[in-house]
């Protein structure tokens, strides 16, 4: 079970953006999603959480747990 808040990788104009589940704002802004998945998995470890990566078009692509 989760301990931590899920991140999530999602879209942000033209970037890519972290945010913390249930979380108004975003924790990280960065120009690649596979720069936004590294520090989302960095963050999901430190908190024994998930990564919930999310397509451009919002919907989610896959989850992994840590």
């Amino acid at each position: 079970m989760s301990k931590g808040r899920d991140q999530h990788v999602v879209p942000y104009g033209d970037q890519w953006a972290v945010r913390g589940e249930g979380n108004s704002k975003v924790t990280s802004v960065v120009s690649t999603q596979k720069e936004a998945i590294s520090r989302a998995r960095e963050i999901a470890i430190n908190q024994k959480s998930e990564v919930v990566i999310h397509r451009p078009n919002g919907q989610i692509r896959d989850k992994d747990s840590y």
